[in-house]
């Protein structure tokens, strides 16, 4: 599927004054809320859509800076903010509990909407929560260099304005256990929904999220730490940003929790093994969180 076919299945939603792009299944099953990843978009899960609609309303939505959602210049990009626009949307559509499944960047989102959870902030009730191949323990990921460049403050801005297809595409193929696996026709819709309307340009502003991932540390380890929801560690382990030993890590952190690890797999499982992934995840959801691990000994925050 291209761009555009993506493009076709979805909608525009104005939240807080900016234009919000959402697929929605739709009908009248148990709801699932999806949290992309970066530098992507919605577009990741197009292949898994399918499958997961026969059992799930499924939403998936492009965070504002991302895809075919408003990438306003004005715009703090905080996970904060993303985590506002999150909420507002599922509210706007009717959804009352869902299951939260989040990937990479998402996996922030979904922490801080699970922290203000547990505060009582319950505008959308959880019913379970699945991290897919997130940093959240940032002091773990190996960071790529192409990140590190856009983080910098002097040179960021400057690596956005000469990123092109080509580099996108080389750094993309890195992050895939088998690159044979990632066709062309992919490269080329990803790349289309991350440069269109100056997308790529608010890269060094997005990319600031890694600094929100220390800063907040506490707050967001520490509500995976106290997570009161079944929740699910679905995981590539040939991830090599985030790799096997922060899904074990989160499998021994968070109660009652799930491990469910890809052997073989990269850090985009759903465009890599999309069937696997699927599948896994519905496994999950059906099986729930019957089983609970001893409580984790408190964390050591990361080095400054």
């Amino acid at each position: 599927m291209d761009a555009e076919g993506w493009k076709a299945q979805g909608t525009y939603h104005s939240i807080r004054g900016r234009r919000v792009f959402a697929v929605d299944s739709g009908g009248e099953r148990p709801c699932m809320a999806v949290l992309h990843g970066y530098p992507t978009s919605s577009y990741d899960f197009h292949q898994v859509l399918p499958r997961l609609a026969t059992r799930y309303r499924v939403i998936v939505h492009d965070h504002l800076g991302f895809g075919l959602s408003d990438k306003p210049r004005d715009y703090s990009y905080s996970l904060h903010e993303q985590a506002d626009v999150a909420l507002a949307l599922w509210q706007e559509l009717g959804v009352g509990s869902a299951h939260l499944v989040a990937h990479d960047y998402g996996t922030s989102v979904a922490t801080e909407i699970l922290a203000r959870y547990e505060l009582g902030y319950r505008p959308v009730e959880l019913r379970s929560l699945t991290l897919c191949n997130g940093s959240m323990h940032i002091e773990l990921a190996h960071l790529r260099v192409i990140q590190k460049l856009l983080l910098s403050e002097t040179l960021g801005p400057l690596v956005a304005r000469v990123g092109s297809q080509r580099v996108f595409s080389y750094n993309m193929k890195k992050l895939w256990g088998d690159q044979a696996l990632l066709s062309r026709d992919e490269l080329d819709a990803m790349w289309e929904l991350l440069s269109r309307d100056d997308g790529r340009l608010r890269l060094p502003q997005i990319t600031q999220y890694l600094r929100e991932r220390r800063r907040f540390w506490h707050r967001w380890i520490g509500a995976l730490e106290e997570c009161p929801l079944p929740a699910n560690i679905l995981w590539g382990t040939a991830d090599p940003v985030a790799g096997r030993d922060i899904a074990e890590l989160h499998h021994a952190e968070i109660p009652q929790s799930r491990l469910a690890l890809l052997e073989g797999v990269g850090h985009y499982p759903m465009l890599e093994a999309p069937e696997r992934w699927s599948d896994a995840l519905l496994d999950l959801l059906e099986l729930g969180a019957n089983t609970t691990t001893p409580e984790a000994e408190p964390l050591e925050p990361p080095v400054p």
